[in-house]
């Protein structure tokens, strides 16, 4: 085994390696406040490449709230939650989320990447199974990885395959722990949850569904995916979500029994080793829940807004996938084109995402378009013909 020369040379290497395989990344710099109008890297656009769907980052009643709180409370928590840093603002936003759920208890994290490590780690033992989708957020197939369990995946929501592999678990009597985004981050579809709550119980599987998508966007109330199919999550369900998307503040929190909360809080090393996050947040995020809970016209603009998008762009013969969230790609395949129709987007005004491996699989770049209910439906048909123009100028065959 030879030893590199320097660092340098190793980190070198990499670089050239990621630039020569088409996946050089860039920051873009966002120098005005959250907004379907906003100005990335010096140019006023239309965001179509935000996670704020519902349009809370910058709501009034949301910014109030965090300005009020900065005269009651400290900027930060100082201390993890389990020394001196549980603020009262934690507290009460952790019951809130829980009796908005149905469940008996909630835990803040500060990241949902935290959150989904800390269940799987924390649950997961030494003979112990993860069964995942294959396409699940990259949080889920780390903390699956970084746990004593083994780790089989299914093809996408795929319930014959998982039904075969929660079988030979249950045969080989392993427990089984099942894990699954609600609403799929790149994909935009949904995960087919009653089959899988089905197929958990018949089988004495636990569940784990990352709703970070889902939360604040579908079911009443914006219970998420649960909701949405009509599901009630029982003592073997554990629910993640996060807070910097449709709540438009920051964070993420797991949802369940009080049993799971009170073991995750005891032995959760992402819980217990690091610093909680402000009371700021907190109060700010309370106030986001509230607007969740009851601003329903808000959700139903968004709703709205995806039907309107989804009609012109199939009168258009865009590529579009299969979803009914905010999330709307379109599939390219390749990551040049996709490069080139972004950056003729952004020429026009318009800021989407690219997508590129490894956050896709290999051969399925694509346009990440996401939606907000407060994009207006002239901002909505200028981008739709926008993209239309695009494929033209790069030569692209628009339908699949």
């Amino acid at each position: 085994m030879s030893i590199e020369a320097s660092l340098s040379d190793r980190l070198e290497q990499k670089l050239a390696n990621h630039r020569a395989n088409g996946l050089w990344r860039q920051r873009p710099l966002v120098t005005q406040p959250q907004s379907v109008t906003t100005q990335i890297n010096g140019l006023t656009c239309l965001n179509f490449a935000s996670n704020d769907y519902l349009g809370l980052a910058n709501h009034p009643t949301i910014k109030h709230a965090a300005k009020v709180a900065l005269s009651d409370h400290s900027l930060g928590s100082g201390a993890a939650h389990l020394i001196s840093g549980h603020h009262l603002s934690h507290h009460l936003l952790e019951d809130e989320l829980a009796d908005w759920l149905g469940v008996e208890a909630a835990l803040l994290f500060s990241t949902g990447y935290m959150a989904n490590l800390a269940v799987q780690q924390t649950l997961a033992e030494k003979g112990d199974v993860i069964i995942a989708d294959k396409l699940n957020h990259a949080s889920l197939l780390d903390g699956a990885r970084l746990s004593a369990a083994e780790l089989q995946r299914y093809p996408h929501v795929d319930l014959n395959a998982l039904e075969k592999r929660l079988q030979r678990a249950r045969q080989a009597e392993r427990q089984a722990l099942v894990v699954t985004d609600g609403v799929f981050s790149m994909d935009g579809d949904l995960a087919p949850l009653a089959g899988i709550q089905a197929l958990c119980q018949t089988y004495q599987a636990w569940l784990l569904v990352d709703d970070a998508h889902g939360f604040g966007v579908l079911g009443p109330e914006g219970r998420g995916s649960f909701a949405h199919f009509g599901l009630r999550p029982d003592d073997n369900t554990i629910l993640v979500g996060t807070l910097g998307k449709a709540f438009g503040t920051a964070g993420a929190f797991v949802a369940g029994s009080k049993q799971l909360i009170d073991t995750l809080m005891q032995l959760a090393r992402p819980y217990v080793f690091t610093t909680a996050s402000s009371p700021i947040m907190a109060e700010a995020t309370r106030a986001a829940l509230s607007l969740v809970q009851t601003d329903e016209p808000r959700r139903q603009r968004l709703h709205d807004n995806i039907n309107a998008f989804r009609t012109l762009a199939s009168q258009a013969n865009l590529p579009l996938m299969a979803s009914s969230t905010p999330i709307q790609p379109i599939l390219i395949g390749d990551n040049a084109p996709t490069m080139a129709l972004a950056e003729t987007l952004k020429s026009a005004g318009f800021w989407v995402g690219a997508i590129r491996p490894p956050t896709v699989p290999k051969g399925s770049a694509r346009l990440r378009i996401t939606l907000s209910a407060d994009h207006s439906a002239e901002q909505i048909e200028q981008l739709v013909r926008a993209l239309a123009n695009a494929y033209q100028e790069q030569g692209l065959s628009h339908a699949r």
